[in-house]
């Protein structure tokens, strides 16, 4: 088996960089991650080994929270967005794999800014989960994460304003993920986008992004929780600006 080449350096410690920054979020705030990652690692891997890296790091990384979520979990209501997820997430490969390299970085900062948006209203869906509004939203949040990982926002506002305890909130997220990644990663395995390289980079990636979760967990408890989602915000900005295609002639 031929070792595949990886990228030039200071594309691999931008993408380490970017990961540092996107577990921090993570860690502190519990969402961002892809909103932080995918635009930066994007403008230096491309989006289509940005988006199957993301995939393998935060999989892999977050594999222990799984077990507690599962018996925490709605399991039902995370099977019924699961669901919606495997009819999106193919259509969002898709178009992953077919569509021009820059018109997709272009798209996916203009993803970035809306997802913000809307986690930043403060919006949330008030009401209770019923089956067909969690097919859809599922097959969004499959959709957004086939094409860019940013399936994360319309399962948070679907979720987060609910009357449903917290604790069982995020356990339903945690799992949704954990089964969302798993078929983002069978999609991306059968388009060709999940090869050797991208598992060698996600060995070099997913150290630091698991520093960064660690350490935005123990950076939670020295400021307010609306402080860090506020840094966070700005972070998730900053991103989508610094991914603009635009500033590739100055790299």
């Amino acid at each position: 088996m031929t070792i595949p080449d990886l990228p030039p350096l200071p594309a691999v410690l931008a993408a380490i960089a970017a990961a540092l920054l996107a577990g921090l979020a993570r860690g502190f705030s519990g969402f961002g991650a892809a909103l932080i990652f995918i635009p930066l690692a994007s403008a230096a891997l491309g989006p289509r080994v940005a988006a199957p890296l993301l995939v393998l790091v935060d999989n892999l990384t977050t594999l222990p929270l799984v077990p507690p979520a599962w018996r925490r979990a709605a399991r039902g209501e995370v099977a019924a967005l699961a669901a919606g997820a495997l009819v999106g997430t193919p259509i969002g490969t898709l178009l992953l794999l077919r569509l021009d390299p820059t018109a997709l970085r272009w798209g996916m900062c203009v993803l970035v800014v809306a997802m913000l948006a809307l986690l930043a209203s403060g919006w949330r869906y008030h009401g209770r989960p019923a089956l067909p509004l969690s097919l859809g939203v599922g097959a969004v949040s499959g959709f957004c994460s086939g094409a860019s990982q940013m399936g994360g926002p319309p399962v948070v506002a679907y979720w987060l304003g609910g009357a449903i305890p917290m604790a069982q909130v995020r356990a339903n997220i945690v799992l949704f993920f954990a089964a969302s990644g798993a078929i983002s990663a069978t999609t991306y395995l059968i388009g060709g986008l999940l090869d050797l390289g991208v598992v060698l980079l996600a060995l070099l990636v997913a150290p630091t992004y698991a520093l960064g979760v660690w350490g935005g967990s123990k950076l939670f408890g020295l400021a307010s929780e609306a402080s860090f989602r506020r840094a966070c915000f700005v972070l998730i900005a900053l991103a989508a600006l610094l991914g603009l295609p635009v500033w590739d002639g100055l790299r």
